[in-house]
């Protein structure tokens, strides 16, 4: 017989994280051990901690890949961006740090404010399924979105097919707009990409606990210090 415990949870002792490989600033490396290393893995770990459980990790290339292993039970928690599409199958429980989205162009481009880039004939390359992908598929009226699997797949079909922008975070764009002469990142944010802590729906035990922690962990600095310790000051703030 299974046993499932307080929080509905049948992996003896461990809780099982997904885990997004695709976000760099998320998932800066990996350990010796072959654990990915960085914010959201030492979010799961320290989630794990405060239940009394050692995290195992689940990793997945994407985040909608993350996000269609929800029926699989390969996963007890999972950590990438809450949007309202995600959340038709996913309890989120809060987000923890937020990222800017914004849009490079090439050189040359006439294209200087993020409102000129909804216009009619306008190409922008995105990066598949990704919290800013869902976003702009819903908010934009006229520019054409041109998907790639992933964020240098996104970059290289920018740059290779010559479209008029690309669609990203803006820490990813700036070292984008390094490679590429005369590109620049615009001003402003046309969202921010709230990095969150999922549940399946149906184990409000658990998502009650992932929600205690996410708000004390803001409050009590921690995510703070997470965000500090991986280097990534400046490039993702704790979300309000």
């Amino acid at each position: 017989m299974i046993e499932i415990d307080e929080y509905g949870l049948t992996g003896q002792g461990r809780l099982r994280a997904g885990i997004n490989l695709g976000n760099v600033l998320l998932v800066t490396g990996t350990s010796d051990s072959g654990n990915p290393m960085g914010l959201s893995p030492a979010i799961a770990a320290a989630i794990a901690r405060s239940l009394g459980f050692s995290v195992a990790y689940c990793t997945y290339p994407s985040p909608g890949a993350v996000a269609d292993a929800v029926d699989e039970d390969e996963w007890d928690i999972c950590l990438i961006a809450e949007d309202p599409k995600r959340a038709e199958t996913i309890e989120f429980c809060g987000a923890y740090a937020e990222i800017e989205a914004t849009y490079m162009v090439p050189a040359g481009s006439k294209l200087a404010r993020l409102e000129d880039v909804d216009k009619p004939g306008v190409r922008i390359a995105v990066s598949d399924r990704s919290a800013y992908d869902l976003y702009l598929s819903r908010v934009l009226k006229h520019a054409e979105l041109k998907r790639a699997p992933g964020l240098k797949a996104a970059f290289e079909l920018f740059r290779d097919q010559k479209l008029d922008a690309l669609a990203g975070l803006r820490p990813a764009l700036l070292e984008n707009a390094e490679s590429m002469a005369g590109a620049r990142v615009l001003d402003g944010a046309y969202t921010a990409v709230r990095q969150a802590v999922g549940v399946r729906p149906g184990n409000p035990a658990l998502a009650k606990a992932v929600k205690r922690f996410v708000s004390e962990a803001k409050s009590t600095g921690l995510v703070e210090g997470m965000i500090n310790e991986f280097g990534q000051r400046g490039r993702l703030s704790v979300a309000s």
